[in-house]
């Protein structure tokens, strides 16, 4: 396993990292990176186990519905790259069951690879959205056929991949980039189907960030972001050789889907238990700000705050269900229930704007004009924002009030906020992915059987 300081030595490995128009040659030490490598160093110093055969606890794999609650439990103290990695790496081991029985080459390549990043105590990153260009059009009938990643030349020890991956959150700060076909391929198609893992550092791979990090001196104005910013990347693979213990699919149409449908299913669940610790926090926000402005026994501000509490608690019971209808793959691994994880990450994201919105009109304007803390300690001012920013509320101080108007903003209505409102909607697919994969594993002939006894019908219909 790996220290917080032997990680930050990992990340010098001459990866092509580039920010605003310049070349980053020290990832650890840009500003727009730094929030992100110092959470997942500690993550690295709170799990170090210098015993050769350790391995963290991201590396798990639940074999009981009781495991997979322990994994979900134990993300709530992990920074985003590891969770990811624990997502990613999970989601191979789900594709690699899916595909034994027509691939087994290609499903034990991916079972190594787990294992070899164990051994490794690696972060990485999946990397699954194409530039997709005209999105009306198939990949071969695109003017460039590299707008969706592809193969473009083979041998015997490895495949050579063309092409961009999009939405590739904290790439530059970790070691490997899981590649998966961003849809079902289908005949004809075959050299868009690719899967595989290739290190950052790799020739050919470039990573062009980007970040919603404020400055770091700016701490009480951002409370949340300057402590768990993180980045996005567009990855460009320029040709890049990828060996074949690497490849996880080349080629292989029929399970074209399998690598974005195992991710789905695992990263919806991380998404999901975040959003229910996010809930709360909105909860606990809409409470305080609403005691410190003195309205929280105005009756429609207590309807907004349970309407909150309702959300918050519909979430958990989803949560809680995803977990206790567990499915198994034939290895015994434990997955996630896909009805409830994606009809609980539907009605998540779905209400997420409307959960904001309350906590916005329960809150007021503030969220956005509070002048700063710097500006209530100046001398020359400072007694005028005391004195009109004040309530006299009892217990309750201005420069409190202030630090709430500055969180709810940072998490909610400014570069950050903005960030998560709309990963939470899109990430692991929009609201359509979810609904569609919601209605693919509901029973509709129970429903439909409980409708005919409804309607007095006794037998199946004909048609």
């Amino acid at each position: 396993m790996m220290t917080g300081a032997q990680y930050r030595e990992s990340l010098g490995d001459g990866r092509a990292v580039h920010l605003e128009g310049r070349r980053v040659h020290d990832v650890t030490c840009e500003p727009a990176f730094s929030p992100a490598v110092q959470w997942l160093s500690e993550v690295y110093d709170q799990f170090y186990d210098p015993d050769p055969a350790a391995g963290g606890p991201y590396f798990v794999i639940p074999r009981t519905a009781a495991e997979l609650r322990t994994l979900a439990e134990r993300q709530r103290g992990w920074d985003i790259s590891t969770i990811i990695t624990s997502e990613a790496l999970l989601m191979v081991l789900t594709a690699a069951s899916r595909m034994r029985a027509e691939h087994p080459e290609y499903s034990e390549r991916a079972m190594r690879y787990f294992e070899q990043s164990r051994r490794r105590d690696i972060r990485v990153a999946f990397a699954i959205t194409d530039a997709k260009g005209d999105r009306s059009l198939a990949p071969k009938a695109q003017d460039d056929g590299d707008l969706y990643l592809r193969i473009v030349g083979k041998s015997d020890d490895g495949v050579t991949i063309r092409g961009a991956k999009l939405h590739v959150s904290n790439c530059a700060i970790v070691h490997d980039i899981v590649v998966m076909p961003t849809k079902r391929m289908k005949e004809g198609e075959e050299e868009w189907a690719f899967a595989g893992a290739v290190p950052v550092n790799a020739p050919g791979v470039t990573v062009i960030g980007t970040s919603h990090a404020p400055p770091p001196e700016d701490a009480e104005r951002y409370p949340w972001s300057t402590r768990y910013a993180i980045s996005e990347a567009l990855v460009v693979f320029d040709d890049v050789f990828v060996p074949s213990e690497r490849v996880f699919l080349d080629g292989q149409v029929d399970h074209s889907a399998t690598w974005a449908h195992s991710l789905g299913v695992w990263e919806r669940l991380g998404a999901l238990a975040h959003i229910v610790d996010s809930a709360d926090l909105l909860v606990g926000l809409a409470q305080l700000i609403a005691e410190a402005n003195g309205l929280d026994r105005i009756p429609h501000i207590r309807q907004k705050i349970g309407d909150l509490v309702i959300y918050a608690t519909l979430l958990r019971a989803g949560l809680g269900a995803a977990i206790d209808n567990a499915e198994f793959t034939a290895e015994g691994f434990a997955t996630p229930s896909e009805l409830f994880t994606n009809a609980a990450k539907y009605y998540a994201a779905a209400q997420f704007s409307t959960m904001v919105r309350n906590l916005h009109e329960i809150a007021g304007g503030a969220v956005i004009t509070a002048p700063s803390l710097l500006d209530l300690r100046n001398p020359e001012i400072g007694s005028g924002i005391e004195k009109y920013l004040g309530t006299g509320i009892e217990g309750v101080s201005t420069q409190e009030r202030l630090r709430l108007f500055h969180a709810i903003r940072d998490l909610t209505a400014d570069a950050y906020g903005g960030w998560r409102s709309i990963t939470l909607l899109l990430g692991g697919g929009g609201l359509h992915a979810q609904r569609m994969v919601a209605a693919k594993h509901y029973d509709f002939a129970h429903a439909k059987q409980l409708a005919r006894d409804a309607a007095g019908i006794t037998a199946s219909p004909t048609y």
